[in-house]
């Protein structure tokens, strides 16, 4: 399938920004299941300073805004041609270890909510696909889906003692869960082809599990599915924070920042 993206994010500021810095991941590459054909990324406001392949390879551009900075907006559009693998990447490759990825963090670490979720499951082996799509289930049934129930800096056991959450809080949980169990987790941020929803606020985001025998394997727990050929990976990483497409900080007076996102995926 080969998809177009359009993705558009707006920073506007109350005020002029001291100094700013962005690290932005937003930059597909051409891996197992999708060939990137064309991309282009431009950014307003701010200059790019460097760029290069983080710890999970993915490519960064680091970027800097200052003095009279009141709006930032990053761009991107391009075609990836994609194709249904039933969600399995492949083998671990980087210059992260696999070990380093049953590592809880701030955003992942388990809790009583979590070690509900994966209570009963242990002991049946890092091999087995099966338990991971029955661990899946249990996620969405502990927490259902729902726009705009939770924020981005919202933990896997805060997100669990809401009514409802997002894809970002469904990866966290499943990545928490699934450590306990043994596998090694990492959270995937990227795009995801909706024909009824044109104009998307959000990308997507879904979790990776390395399985004995076969490598890195997609589940999406929002959609209860393995990432198929809808699906275009941009970033990884140990939980949002290493695979956000934005995240930077702000310095100086206490400026206020309102934030409009705009995502096209189109299938050509």
């Amino acid at each position: 399938m080969r998809l177009s993206i359009q993705h558009s994010t707006t920073y506007t500021f109350s005020d002029q920004v001291a100094y700013g810095l962005q690290q932005l991941r937003i930059l597909p590459k051409s891996r197992r299941g999708q060939s990137v054909l064309t991309w282009e990324s431009e950014i307003t406001g701010a200059s790019r300073q460097l760029e290069f392949d983080d710890q999970h390879m993915n490519r960064v551009w680091l970027v800097r805004f200052d003095g009279e900075t009141t709006q930032v907006t990053i761009r991107s559009q391009g075609e990836v041609e994609t194709a249904d693998t039933a969600g399995v990447v492949g083998q671990h490759a980087g210059f992260s270890p696999l070990w380093l990825f049953q590592r809880p963090t701030a955003l992942t670490r388990p809790g009583a909510g979590v070690r509900a979720i994966a209570k009963g499951m242990a002991g049946r082996g890092t091999a087995d696909v099966g338990v991971l799509h029955e661990l899946s289930a249990r996620v969405i049934a502990a927490l259902p889906y729902g726009k705009g129930a939770t924020e981005a800096r919202n933990t896997a056991e805060e997100a669990l003692g809401m009514p409802a959450g997002v894809c970002q809080d469904h990866s966290h949980i499943f990545v928490s869960a699934a450590r306990l169990l043994g596998f090694p987790a990492r959270y995937v941020s990227g795009y995801l082809l909706i024909p009824e929803d044109s104009h998307q606020e959000a990308g997507h985001a879904w979790s990776e599990i390395h399985v004995d025998g076969l490598g890195w394997v997609g589940f999406d727990v929002s959609n209860q599915i393995s990432p198929d050929e809808r699906y275009v990976r941009v970033a990884t990483g140990l939980d949002y924070a290493e695979a956000a497409p934005v995240h930077g900080v702000r310095l100086g007076e206490d400026v206020g920042e309102t934030l409009a996102v705009d995502i096209q995926v189109q299938q050509q």
